[in-house]
């Protein structure tokens, strides 16, 4: 009768100075992408793209998601996206009681889809022709 072998293999044990290169190795590159968002955001801002068929108007946080375009009150559409100079997304309730100066679109049933605040620079520029 044969006697059943069991064979152990154990692995060799890690060296603390590998999991110190690592786990350095992992702050370094979580620093560098931090530096590099941080430092792209103004350049992600410039290349957002205001449709040519967006309208120019004044905008007012009434409440909820009732705005006002032009002194005309108007409802917020569920989804509707409202942007930020630096093209980051505003949720209703913390636009500013002040009016701005936006572009927008609205939607098929009328109600305001897409607001982008503009910047100074934007501000300044002439609305395209539309055809």
């Amino acid at each position: 009768m044969l006697g059943s072998v069991v064979q152990v293999h154990l692995s060799p044990p890690t060296s603390s100075v590998l999991s110190i290169r690592y786990l350095s190795r992992g702050i370094i590159t979580a620093l560098l992408l931090t530096a590099w968002f941080c430092g792209s955001g103004t350049a992600i801002a410039q290349l957002r793209a205001i449709p040519d068929e967006a309208t120019r108007g004044q905008l007012r946080y009434v409440g909820q998601t009732i705005v006002e375009l032009d002194g005309v009150r108007a409802q917020l559409s569920p989804g509707a996206q409202i942007r930020t100079p630096d093209n980051r997304i505003l949720v209703p309730n913390a636009l500013p009681q002040d009016t701005l100066l936006v572009k927008y679109l609205v939607d098929a049933a009328g109600m305001v889809h897409r607001v982008w605040i503009l910047t100074q620079d934007e501000a300044a520029k002439p609305d395209k022709k539309q055809r």
